[in-house]
This record gives C-alpha cells, structure tokens and sequence, in this order.
C-alpha cells in the first residue's frame, strides 16, 4: 500500500504544481479572472479530495530515492509550451489519481474523473484565447 500512496503523492503534486503554473498564465498573460478562478478551484478541489489521507501520503513519501530525481529537465520554447505541457501534466497525472484513487475510495476515483474532464474544457478555452 506504501508505494499506492507514493504513486497518489506524486500525481497529486504533480497536478496542483501543473495547475498553479497554468492559472499563473492565465491570470497575469491573458489576464482571464474567469479561467484564472476556474482553474484556482480545481486546484482546491483537488486538494479537498485527499485532505484525509494527506498525513498518510507524507508519510509514504520518499523523494530523496525518487529514481527521476536527477531527470534533467527540456527547455521549452515559449510560454504557450509552458502551458501545454503543464496542462498535459494535469490531465495525465488526474488520470493517475482517477485509477489509483479507487484502491483507497471509489468516490475519490470518481471526483477525480470529473475535474479532468473540467481540466479539458479549460484547455480547450485557454487554446482558443491564444490562437
């Protein structure tokens, strides 16, 4: 069960940080309050979501033996890169969350399911504001 909690740890990060970068974007380039606070939502309610388990989580967490640790990271172009990436980061790793989640509570799988879906209809809005 250590290495599930270990795999929700790092795609719930991983999630939050993705959707911080892009609400970022958002709020101070395309300077969007709407998407800006959609996405600040998602990002709470994904929080919410594992507040119970979050003791746990820590607990299992073992980032100093990570084998990506070291990963170098690619340069990207510019910032519409940036965005797509992250955002891509945040549907893959609630992906994750949405699998991995059920083994600890189905509801959980299920919340998670529905914000991805949200995350793509924010990706598909913020797509739109730049091309």
């Amino acid at each position: 069960m250590k290495n599930i909690l270990r795999i929700i740890d790092a795609n719930l990060n991983r999630s939050k940080e993705g959707l911080r970068v892009v609400e970022d974007f958002t709020r101070f380039v395309l300077s969007d309050d709407k998407i800006s606070s959609v996405i600040k939502r998602q990002r709470h309610n994904i929080d919410k979501i594992a507040r119970t388990v979050y003791p746990q989580l820590v607990s299992s967490r073992d980032s100093k033996n990570d084998v990506f640790r070291r990963t170098k990271e690619s340069r990207k172009k510019n910032s519409f890169s940036v965005v797509v990436s992250n955002i891509k980061r945040v549907e893959e790793s609630l992906r994750v969350l949405e699998e991995f989640s059920k083994i600890i509570s189905a509801s959980a799988g299920s919340k998670f399911k529905k914000i991805r879906f949200k995350i793509y209809d924010i990706e598909k809005e913020i797509v739109k504001k730049i091309l």
